[in-house]
């Protein structure tokens, strides 16, 4: 009966090492596909960090390069700023495009894939692409430039940037304001300084009693005085209105646009001066009670 067992249990057994050396081999087989994936995913991973950064480096080097080409060839600084803008933008795209490629993924579905959520793509971004719209058109049209003096979509500064989405202005407190060009460029635009010239208005109010011609005189020879006043066109000095406290003059004057509010403030600091010196006095608010 021992000697049965025995010889029954023999094949058990081998079948056993059969088995475990089966699943041995699949194991190792299994190991080495695993080392094969991970080293082919790290070698990717590797290549792909490498190519993002060198591709960092090699933008910001076209970026110079295309800053100063456009410097020696006398571009606009509108034109500059814009063009700049685009070809970052277009190059950070493309090394983005360039690394996913290099982690493995098929571009081609990929750009099958963008492409067919591009109307999705475009309804989300609307916005941005009026304002890219928006910005083609100023580039074109040339309602300012940077470094002039605007006013638009109720703020008002010197533009600093013009970008693809957005209009960078510079506010006389020297606040940063963005403003979108698709509204930028369909909207009111009041720009001071596309013209060499502006005209300064004052509003001067005078008490009751002082003869006409005196104040004008006075007026017309301090305004003389000031160099950055044009004489052609000639100062305009005229009765305005007779108030409820005095009389209202309007003076109407020419100078540079640089010049503006310089004359502004320095003609009304001498007005008052003056007007002081020559016994005009100014209205204010009184009121009269008859018995």
């Amino acid at each position: 009966m021992i000697s049965i067992s025995i010889l029954q249990a023999a094949p058990l057994e081998a079948g056993k090492e059969v088995i475990e050396a089966a699943k041995s081999g699949q194991i190792d087989q299994l190991i080495q596909q695993v080392t094969k994936m991970g080293l082919e995913a790290g070698k990717s991973l590797l290549l792909a960090a490498v190519l993002a950064v060198a591709g960092r480096y090699v933008i910001k080097f076209i970026n110079r390069l295309v800053a100063r080409m456009l410097e020696r060839r006398n571009v606009e600084p509108t034109v500059q700023s814009f063009l700049k803008s685009f070809v970052n933008i277009t190059l950070v795209v493309l090394l983005i495009i360039m690394v996913v490629g290099t982690l493995g993924v098929n571009t081609t579905s990929l750009a099958a894939l963008l492409a067919s959520a591009g109307l999705a793509v475009g309804m989300a971004l609307s916005g941005n692409l009026q304002n890219l719209a928006g910005g083609i058109i100023l580039l074109f049209l040339k309602p300012f430039k940077v470094g002039d003096f605007i006013e638009a979509q109720g703020v008002s500064g010197i533009v600093k940037a013009i970008q693809i989405f957005h209009t960078i202005l510079t506010t006389t407190d020297n606040k940063e304001l963005f403003v979108p060009n698709g509204a930028l460029s369909s909207g009111n635009i009041t720009n001071y300084t596309k013209n060499n010239l502006r005209r300064v208005d004052f509003s001067i109010g005078v008490e009751y009693g002082i003869e006409a011609e005196k104040v004008k005189q006075v007026t017309l020879d301090l305004l003389k005085q000031d160099s950055r006043i044009m004489a052609d066109p000639a100062p305009f000095i005229a009765m305005k209105e007779l108030g409820d406290n005095g009389v209202i003059y309007v003076i109407r004057v020419w100078t540079k646009a640089s010049d503006y509010w310089d004359v502004f403030f320095g003609t009304t600091e001498r007005i008052y001066t003056e007007y002081n010196k020559q016994g005009i006095g100014f209205p204010f608010p009184q009121l009269q009670i008859h018995q």
